[in-house]
């Protein structure tokens, strides 16, 4: 099953200074996630605020029937992309969503904020 990522693409560090950096930080890892994540087949959405300001730059991965995981505390970089997406790739591989700490990669250790269960299948 496929896995996404949600990015909070208002996010914006302490330090963003709209002058010199006319993108918020949330946008700039928000472009450079959705290159890195097509290329490895996860899907990405924005979304405008996932109120978790104080730890900026959010994202959220979540699948159907999987436990769904909130990171923040992000730098908009490509290291931080791409351990973002090697998470959500392997979220995707898992069947339930949880991937053992052991295959995290590093740059996503430190950044769970949480994890939340899978909506209940009422069909």
């Amino acid at each position: 099953m496929t896995s996404w990522i949600t990015i909070c693409d208002t996010c914006k560090r302490e330090n963003w200074d709209p002058v010199a950096q006319p993108l918020t930080d949330g946008e700039i890892l928000a472009d450079l996630i959705e290159t890195r994540a097509e290329a490895a087949g996860v899907k990405t959405r924005r979304v405008s605020c996932m109120m978790g300001c104080v730890r900026a730059c959010n994202v959220a991965v979540q699948g159907p029937g999987k436990l769904a995981h909130v990171l923040g505390t992000f730098e908009p970089t490509v290291e931080d992309a791409e351990a973002i997406v090697q998470y959500a790739a392997l979220h995707q591989g898992s069947e339930n969503g949880q991937v053992p700490y052991r295959q995290w990669p590093q740059g996503v250790k430190g950044h769970f904020t949480a994890r939340m269960a899978p909506l209940p299948d009422l069909d």
